[in-house]
């Protein structure tokens, strides 16, 4: 006893030395690396300056980057009340929200369906098909699209949420279903011989275990959809439901010259986005984090 203790003794200095220069050497700067991060961080941080500048300018000092003359903060009520920000924001919040969910609920039993029978020849071909998929260009489908969701009578709020619940199944089923094929499936036979079901097991075992992945299609799929113009232009038929990005489409004309004002409603479309990152993002840097540890 007295032996094992004095040799533990004696080796924890060196133990200790070892897990020092250790620490030292994980927590050494890579000054290269910063230095790149540094330059490319620039790419978002001079536009975003800009574009904050020339909101509070006034039309005939717009185009540097000098700091106005006097803040010009009147340009944000004369761009709200240009594209009834109000009402376009809530259009795109009812859209973004209900895609997000519509897309959680459905294209996470999707993937897991398709992962847990990968062996099987018909869900191994619906993966593929769905994969290809990612690669055919918008174009190609815009107007079959939009032809098909207007004789379906789908032309409004409600076929532009099943658009982004569709189109985005190739791109979620891709990175949910390595993700599910690395949960142990013990865990569902331990939870099947105890009776639960396949549809049980999926949303109290497998569907919280798939938070990251959850995390990751949710911040895509509300990116997408606030931001989108392309399937609001030609699903959208009344004007009363147009989003932000159709609403600020009035300043690419007849409001071309007024950039201050263009800026400023560019500003207020993207502040909801960043405010709930503000308020998200200890949860779902949370979620990243433990993915990426798993």
């Amino acid at each position: 006893m007295s032996t094992a203790t004095s040799s533990s003794v004696i080796s924890s200095p060196a133990a200790n030395s070892a897990n020092t220069v250790k620490y030292r050497r994980d927590r050494k700067i890579n000054w290269w690396l910063t230095a790149a991060v540094a330059v490319m961080s620039l790419t978002v941080l001079v536009p975003l300056y800009f574009t904050i500048v020339t909101a509070l300018k006034t039309p005939a000092e717009a185009g540097t980057f000098a700091l106005p003359t006097s803040w010009q903060w009147g340009n944000f009520a004369a761009a709200s009340a240009k594209v009834d920000y109000p009402k376009a924001a809530l259009n795109s919040a009812i859209i973004t929200v209900a895609a997000v969910v519509a897309t959680l609920l459905t294209n996470t039993f999707v993937a897991y369906a398709v992962a847990r029978n990968m062996d099987k020849r018909f869900f191994r071909f619906l993966y593929y098909f769905f994969i290809a998929a990612m690669f055919v260009p918008f174009p190609v489908v815009m107007l079959p699209i939009a032809k098909q969701m207007g004789a379906l009578h789908l032309d409004n709020q409600l076929g532009l949420i099943i658009l982004y619940m569709i189109l985005g199944l190739g791109t979620n089923l891709f990175i949910a279903t390595g993700f599910i094929r690395a949960i142990p499936v013990s865990l569902e036979e331990a939870a099947r011989i105890d009776g639960a079901s396949t549809w049980r097991i999926f949303w109290k075992i497998v569907f919280p275990l798939m938070s990251p992945i959850n995390s990751t299609i949710a911040i895509l799929t509300c990116l997408w959809a606030w931001n989108d113009f392309l399937l609001p232009l030609i699903v959208l038929t009344d004007q009363s439901n147009q989003t932000i990005p159709l609403a600020q489409y009035v300043f690419s004309s007849q409001f071309a010259t007024n950039y201050p004002m263009a800026f400023s409603s560019y500003l207020m479309a993207m502040a909801p986005v960043v405010i709930v990152y503000l308020f998200a993002q200890k949860w779902v840097i949370g979620g990243v984090m433990r993915g990426a540890v798993k």
